[in-house]
């Protein structure tokens, strides 16, 4: 089987600090922010690190803590162990200081510290779908996240 590897590099953080939540940006990518501003969510790709390990990497299925005896391949789930430990939230943005590469956002669900891989303006022809299906066992989840944090 012919592996190949990819380099990937954080282009910022993810800092906590009690209810204030941004991402810092790294000085090279700080001009891809230009225009970000004008989107009212943003998906934050980022590095699950506390899973980057090979323990987690080879779990192939789990119970979710959100569906208890329901055993799930991971590609099933959100969760934070997976071959490539690559996570995504939707994040509501609440603001942009692009000259020093702070991104202020209402929630994500990543540690302090945790490393960001990408950004990608949210566009809802491209990143929602009208007609979907979930299963049994998330069936009675809410249909859309509540949102956080400043209003639109």
């Amino acid at each position: 089987m012919n592996h190949e590897t990819y380099q990937m590099v954080p282009i910022g953080y993810v800092r906590r600090a009690d209810q204030d939540i941004r991402l810092e940006i790294l000085d090279a990518y700080r001009p891809a922010l230009r225009q970000l501003d004008q989107f009212s969510h943003v998906m934050v790709f980022w590095w699950a690190d506390k899973h980057d390990n090979q323990a987690s990497r080879v779990v192939m299925q789990t119970e979710p803590p959100y569906a208890p005896g329901q055993i799930c391949g991971v590609f099933a789930t959100r969760a934070e162990y997976r071959p490539n430990p690559i996570a995504m939230t939707t994040c509501k943005l609440q603001g942009i200081d692009e000259e020093n590469g702070i991104v202020r956002i209402a929630d994500i669900d990543a540690y302090d510290g945790t490393g960001v891989v990408d950004l990608k303006a949210y566009f809802p022809v491209c990143d929602r779908v009208e007609a979907f299906r979930v299963p049994e066992w998330v069936s009675d989840w809410p249909e859309w996240m509540p949102e956080q944090g400043l209003g639109l």
